[in-house]
């Protein structure tokens, strides 16, 4: 179970297959991740975790709620 907080990015990327997005996928700057109509584009922080505030916005995109994060 993720706890809500900083991630690395090869974990975020496992958590949001586990909800049903496929990729990531090769596209400009950033890779992506789809869903249905829905179009995450995934930051790389390079050595870095994804801070607790990039998380949220992340997750707010991706029409994922914090319980749902949570449940994993």
């Amino acid at each position: 179970m993720p706890r809500f907080g900083a991630i690395k990015r090869k974990e975020l990327i496992r958590y949001l297959k586990q909800l049903g997005f496929e990729g990531p996928f090769s596209g400009g700057k950033h890779q992506f991740m789809l869903k249905e109509e829905i179009t995450l584009r995934v930051p790389n922080p390079h050595q870095s975790d994804i801070g607790k505030e990039l998380l949220s916005r992340i997750l707010k995109q991706a029409r994922i709620d914090r319980e749902t994060w949570e449940k994993l």
